[in-house]
């Protein structure tokens, strides 16, 4: 820490937020949230860009707004609704923080976005990037706002090879863009350095033939760019073999079961689904027609296999091999009969989604 402290004592700060600054007010992207410095749709952005790309979160922030224009909107909505406006987003505990946070913004402070850290950061899920992102982005304050896109910009202008992959490394990230955020326009700095990161400065081979920049980047003098930022490999996803059941009856209804309301995909619906035993002779077909006569004192004549779902989480894999079964013998109160109407009202994860694509292209 002590080098980068002593590498920004020597840094030209003012010529580089210039030349950075210029660069971005005329090849920034024509982005819907950059559209008004709005607090609550930039708020809806950040946590909507959370691991998900810019490209995707376009068309979901149009109809989220649309849906939601307000914090008056979005804090008065249930969460069957917000939910399935979010579905197909992923990392659903994203919305379920943000509906939370904003009944609370409501409720506490008027509908309006507070604008302290303190304030701020008591809100749920709004951690130190979301802080610093809505603080500067909107109310023009010099907060930094560090996610992998800045880490891996000074990484390589400061030449910092501390491991990105390590909490405690961000305070240093935080230290230094807080010595180098443009205290006159710290809403155009944090924007910029996250517009470098993603059109420029990107993870592998980085333009920096095109780098605005390129002048005060100690890592393409050294001519280290591909080696930065340093990140130590996560663990591999571990694979979790699975089956789900499309169960259907004489009268066309689909039965379709809600997630419980904590841990993975809290709250979604899904076809009924179970982990596949290895250690078992039964066919996965047997164990499936076990499962829901146990689990759900459902008696239904399933079929052969109809298809494979692959879906990756970071920490799991589920490969889910689906049957199709139609119900002779129904006595349970724990799964919810619909119509193919009525589907089109619940949030289903992409995995059952997919499910349920598979279970169409067999009707027609």
């Amino acid at each position: 820490m002590n080098e980068v402290k002593d590498k920004l004592e020597s840094f030209p700060t003012k010529e580089f937020q210039h030349d950075l600054l210029s660069w971005y007010k005329h090849e920034k992207r024509d982005l819907p949230w950059r559209k008004d410095q709005d607090p609550y749709k930039i708020w809806v952005s950040e946590i909507m860009l959370q691991q998900t790309r810019v490209d995707t979160v376009i068309p979901y922030f149009n109809a989220f707004i649309g849906k939601f224009p307000t914090i008056e909107a979005l804090a008065n909505a249930n969460e069957e609704e917000v939910l399935k406006a979010w579905e197909g987003l992923g990392y659903y505990s994203r919305v379920r923080n943000l509906h939370s946070a904003v009944k609370e913004v409501e409720e506490s402070y008027g509908g309006i976005v507070p604008n302290t850290p303190e304030e701020i950061s008591k809100l749920k899920g709004v951690g130190p990037y979301t802080k610093g992102a809505i603080l500067s982005i909107a109310y023009n304050i010099p907060e930094p706002a560090v996610d992998g896109n800045v880490m891996r910009v000074f990484s390589r202008i400061l030449s910092i090879w501390e491991d990105i992959a390590k909490p405690k490394t961000r305070k240093t990230f935080e230290d230094a863009t807080y010595q180098l955020i443009s205290k006159e326009d710290p809403s155009s700095f944090n924007q910029a350095v996250m517009e470098l990161g993603a059109l420029i400065c990107t993870p592998t081979s980085p333009s920096c033939l095109l780098c605005p920049v390129r002048e005060y980047c100690s890592a393409f003098a050294e001519g280290v760019q591909a080696e930065l930022p340093v990140k130590s490999k996560k663990k591999k996803p571990r694979p979790l073999q699975m089956a789900a059941v499309v169960l259907y009856d004489d009268q066309g209804q689909l039965y379709i079961h809600k997630r419980p309301s904590t841990g993975l995909l809290a709250n979604l619906w899904e076809f009924p689904n179970m982990e596949i035993k290895a250690d078992t002779k039964e066919s996965y077909r047997e164990q499936v027609k076990l499962f829901m006569k146990e689990e759900y004192q459902v008696e239904a004549e399933i079929s052969e296999l109809m298809g494979t779902v692959e879906h990756v989480f970071s920490h799991l894999i589920w490969n889910i091999s689906v049957f199709l079964g139609k119900v002779t013998k129904n006595s349970t109160k724990d799964l919810l009969p619909v119509t193919e109407e009525e589907m089109k009202k619940y949030a289903f994860p992409v995995s059952h989604q997919k499910i349920y694509k598979m279970f169409q292209g067999c009707e027609s």
